[in-house]
């Protein structure tokens, strides 16, 4: 099949008042959010806690995520998507800064820095629901909203860590989580400047009547769980597998600032997808996108055959760039089919599905490693991305899905 290419619309500006707003709002937080896993790993680790404890810190806010999301979705639904999210960056603004001010005064107990993160984030997944109809309400051309949206997340993955390395280095940690508490008051403040249109009239239909509507829908979509599916393993045993794998075998090979390099192709090859995703309108999104998947199997093989740092950096900014392109087309086609009424239930049933995956191969991936070899595991995962990605070519209802114009 040769997709074909739409010619995306010339007469629309991107760049309306609300896009503006809504743009620095998320760039802002994607930001702070790249940031505070440098800030986190430093702080736990000088406070004695050891990697143990860091994996603690990070699981608990993965783990509230995962737990919470689906909530998140028929609140935003029921109350909409803005004043859930606005809502959400106070509380981690609250979060954030008390954080600071523990490791800025002292030396926080793992206890408290495990529940900070925990209800902070809950707070993420009573905002991240609202991320995905919010864009077709700020922005007339969908796909290049969310491809200039995934060029700034690819830009914020590269500046982040290298801005909270500089600053853990110089000050410590507090004056990070400081400045992420901030970025969530920037948000905030941009998401309330924000123009919409009427809120809707809050329905009465009970928690647990609105939650079973929006599974409804998920099922009724055969394109979308049967992504959701194959994604349950591509999630668990490409993504999540090849993550800290991969960044083992790099230390052990060319040390942790070749591993800094290597991450930050990787963000310069998504932006190079989302830049290739907003001119690139193919009839089958879905279809097409399966390209993206392939692309990203080359990221746990790259490091499997101990390649010299350009190599690594080449192969890592085509798995960047494939995952991003992806992406996009992901984004759009679950915003463009899904009625808005039932999106944010909807995309929560997507992002909790796919938490879950990637947080299950994080936690397998030592134990697998050991069972057969970390260089056997890669090349393990990178097969079953490229199965998984012929998969979406072979499920009638992924390959045929053609856009809505």
């Amino acid at each position: 099949m040769t997709p074909t290419a739409l010619e995306p619309p010339g007469v629309r500006s991107l760049w309306s008042a609300n896009f503006r707003l809504y743009f620095a709002a998320r760039t802002t937080s994607l930001l702070g959010d790249a940031m505070i896993p440098v800030a986190l790993s430093v702080g736990v680790l000088d406070a004695g806690y050891g990697a143990t404890g860091v994996g603690y810190a990070l699981g608990a806010w993965l783990a509230a995520v995962a737990l919470c999301m689906l909530f998140g979705g028929v609140l935003a639904d029921r109350f909409t998507p803005r004043r859930m999210m606005v809502l959400a960056d106070f509380a981690r603004f609250v979060l954030q800064a008390i954080t600071a001010a523990l490791f800025a005064f002292g030396t926080p107990s793992l206890v408290l820095i495990v529940l900070l993160q925990f209800l902070s984030g809950a707070a993420t997944a009573m905002f991240q629901p609202g991320v995905a109809s919010m864009v077709p309400q700020v922005a007339d051309d969908v796909q290049r909203a969310n491809g200039t949206l995934r060029i700034a997340e690819s830009m914020a993955s590269v500046l982040g860590p290298a801005l909270a390395g500089v600053l853990v280095g110089l000050a410590g940690p507090a004056v990070v989580f400081a400045l992420y508490a901030a970025t969530y008051a920037v948000s905030g403040v941009c998401l309330l400047a924000l123009r919409l249109g009427t809120a809707p009239v809050a329905r009465s239909a009970s928690f647990f009547t609105e939650l079973a509507e929006g599974w409804q829908a998920f099922r009724a979509r055969t394109w979308l769980w049967a992504v959701i599916a194959i994604f349950g393993f591509y999630g668990c045993f490409v993504v999540g597998v090849s993550l800290p794998i991969g960044a083992e075998l790099v230390i052990g090979h060319l040390g942790s600032t070749a591993l800094g390099l290597g991450l930050a192709a990787f963000g310069a090859g998504g932006a190079i997808g989302g830049t290739l995703a907003i001119r690139f309108r193919p009839r089958r999104p879905l279809a097409v996108g399966a390209i993206g998947w392939a692309l990203f199997a080359i990221y746990p093989v790259v490091p499997a055959v101990r390649p010299e740092l350009s190599v690594l950096m080449a192969g890592w900014a085509v798995a960047g760039a494939g995952i991003a392109f992806w992406s996009v087309l992901w984004s759009t086609t679950v915003q463009t089919q899904v009625p808005p009424e039932l999106l944010n239930r909807v995309y929560a049933y997507d992002v909790a599905g796919s938490l879950v995956t990637m947080a299950l191969g994080r936690t397998v991936a030592g134990p697998l490693a050991g069972l057969t070899g970390e260089v056997p595991l890669m090349v393990f995962a990178t097969g079953v991305g490229l199965l998984c990605a012929a998969a979406l070519l072979v499920v009638p209802a992924t390959r045929r899905l053609r856009v809505i114009r």
